[in-house]
């Protein structure tokens, strides 16, 4: 809830700006804040370190190089180890905005496509309190795309095995598939069975390099004055769709993102 005011502060003392998602949750703040640093004239780039991955942007440039064909099929896990506080829950936004919006962006950014339809189901199968927050833990959201490619996005707050991060991508002619990272790839075989390394247990250990090549690209993007890499428009993007998400849920429907862009916020 402090993002939309630090980054209007920043862009009229001229600074330069990195931020982490969302922008605001409310699109009427966003729109405002990402005019302030047009007419300020600075950079800002939005912490959607997934893009820089090693896996997911190799993933990226294969479907962008047209090598595998038109992409058709999209398939995103995403599951936390745990639920946050129920604190946090109440003030971030709820699962698609605080958690979910960061595969919306991955969604956005391995296609290269807008969006076009959203459908969205979840419940509370974790934990009853953050019903009693008013959010869900678990979901499933099937995107369409422009020319028609589809996707699927699952969401758990919980797998108890660990950070389970994972993409496919079904194009024309092939197909990318990313798995998790685990800390080693030592198999054990024993008499009693067989045991690799767990996963990685959060976005820390799991997306640490990301994090490093995000913070690069930041850096790069202002020695040369170029666009960054996840600019004001992604990160409105995804709430977008977030939102999106949302009005489906609640309203059992898909939902065009153009229907929230209407509203003009969440």
């Amino acid at each position: 809830d402090t993002h939309a005011p630090l980054i209007e502060a920043a862009a009229q003392a001229g600074k330069h700006i990195f931020c982490e998602k969302p922008i605001d949750l409310d699109l009427g703040r966003i729109d405002h804040a990402l005019g302030v640093v047009a007419e300020s004239g600075v950079t800002l780039q939005v912490g959607f370190n997934r893009r820089f991955d090693p896996s997911f942007s190799r993933a990226r440039e294969l479907i962008a190089g047209g090598t595998l064909g038109e992409p058709h099929l999209l398939r995103i896990t995403s599951r936390d180890p745990a639920p946050p506080p129920i604190e946090y829950v109440k003030v971030s936004g709820g699962l698609f905005v605080d958690m979910a919006i960061h595969d919306f962006d991955m969604a956005r950014f391995l296609i290269g496509r807008p969006v076009e339809e959203v459908y969205a189901t979840g419940g509370v199968l974790v934990d009853p309190a953050i019903g009693e927050a008013g959010d869900i833990d678990t979901a499933l959201t099937t995107l369409r795309f422009e020319g028609g490619a589809l996707g699927a996005i699952d969401n758990s707050r919980r797998a108890v095995y660990g950070y389970d991060q994972r993409i496919e991508v079904l194009c024309a002619e092939g197909a990318v598939v990313v798995g998790n990272e685990v800390a080693h790839q030592a198999t054990v075989f024993a008499a009693e069975g067989t045991r690799g390394a767990p996963l990685e247990y959060f976005f820390l250990e799991r997306y640490m390099e990301s994090y490093l090549r995000e913070m690069e690209a930041f850096v790069r993007a202002l020695q040369e004055g170029s666009a960054p890499p996840a600019g004001g428009a992604d990160g409105r993007a995804a709430v977008v769709l977030a939102y999106a998400a949302k009005k489906s849920y609640d309203e059992r429907r898909p939902v065009a993102p153009y229907e929230v862009e209407r509203g003009g916020a969440a």
